[in-house]
Formats: structure tokens, sequence, C-alpha cells
């Protein structure tokens, strides 16, 4: 397979693991050890990279690929994002799921439709999707990819609607739930198609 033509991020590694020359790997995927599916991935280069095995390690994918023999091999690719062409990808998706390149570029708008800025990225700390949102003349901020802060995802209008109090992006002046504390009153979206394993 050659490098793809219209490459989607499913993944980066991370650091290496033990000394054969595994590497623990973050998924974009629903399931983790379904990257294993898209296998060839492609670096930014077109390098390709051929699983041959992988397991699940506290939900991270410690992964061992053929052109990876060693530790030292393993360390230089740190940081490296992984891509597959798009062709890969199930066309449809389920209803409130897209692809996070999809999203990257669509204005964000309020409710009343006044410009907020440009989706530039979505991130994943660990506690859901962010869109992280680049406000003219401004500094970005991060407004997480929930129901109730993004309500509207129109990509035929290349747009998403942002409620700025949901989002945090207003100071109600109301008492902030603890972060720490589960929220009921919030879904989080889902974010691919579950048909490929895939929450991408």
């Amino acid at each position: 397979m050659s490098k793809p033509q219209n490459p989607i991020q499913m993944a980066v590694i991370g650091a290496a693991h033990g000394i054969k020359g595994e590497l623990r790997v973050k998924s974009f995927t629903g399931d983790p050890l379904a990257i294993a599916d898209y296998s060839p991935l492609f670096d930014a280069a077109g390098r390709a990279y051929h699983i041959v095995d992988i397991r699940l390690q506290k939900e991270v994918a410690v992964v061992r690929f053929r052109e990876v023999k060693d530790r030292n091999a393993a360390e230089a690719l740190t940081g490296t994002a992984l891509f597959v062409d798009r062709d890969m990808l199930p066309a449809e998706l389920d209803d409130e799921e897209f692809y996070h390149a999809d999203l990257m570029g669509l204005a964000a708008v309020d409710l009343d439709g006044a410009p907020i800025g440009k989706v530039i990225a979505v991130q994943n700390f660990g506690g859901g999707d962010i869109l992280e949102i680049a406000r003219e003349g401004r500094t970005t901020v991060l407004v997480p990819f929930t129901k109730a802060a993004v309500p509207e995802v129109d990509m035929t209008a290349r747009q998403v609607r942002v409620d700025p109090v949901a989002a945090g992006l207003i100071d109600t002046g109301e008492k902030e739930e603890d972060e720490n504390e589960p929220s009921t009153a919030v879904a989080r979206r889902p974010r691919g198609p579950k048909t490929a394993g895939g929450n991408r």
C-alpha cells in the first residue's frame, strides 16, 4: 500500500515499552486494539509501519511494528503521528459521530450566529473530546465537545454552534461544578464509527 493521498490521523506513538522495540500507542479508535485493523499505518513522510503484535495495557495499546527492531529505534519514534487513507474508513457515520479531520476548519458561532472563531484542533486529555477554537486577534479557547456546549454541528454550513455559557466562555457568576464530579446532564458525543471499532 502506498502513502495515503487523503490522510486521516489514527494514532500517535508514545514512549518506548521494554527493550524489544515495543511502543505505547495512543489509538483514536473506540477499541484501542482496533488500530490493528488499519495496518499498515503511515507517518507524515509516508513511511509504513506494519503491526505484528498488539496488546492492551491500561487502555493504551502496546504495539510491536515490523519496522522497529529495538528500543533505540522505538525511542526515536516518540510523538510520531500515524495515518491511514480516508478511503479505509467507513463513509457513513451514525448521528452525532464525526471524524476529527472533518471538524477542523469549521467556523464556530454562538447561539445567535455571531462568530467566535475557527476550530483548529480536536484535543483529548483523557476526559473527552475538546474543540480548540482560535479567535481572531485573541488567544485560543478550549470547548468541551458535548451536546450542551456544542448543540449543533452543521457540516453543510461548515460550522459548529457553541453555547457560550455551557462552554465556559462566559462567566455567569454561578459556582462551577466540581470537575471531578460526574455530570449526568451532559452526554459525550461519540467520536467515530462503531462499525470500525472506531471512535474517530
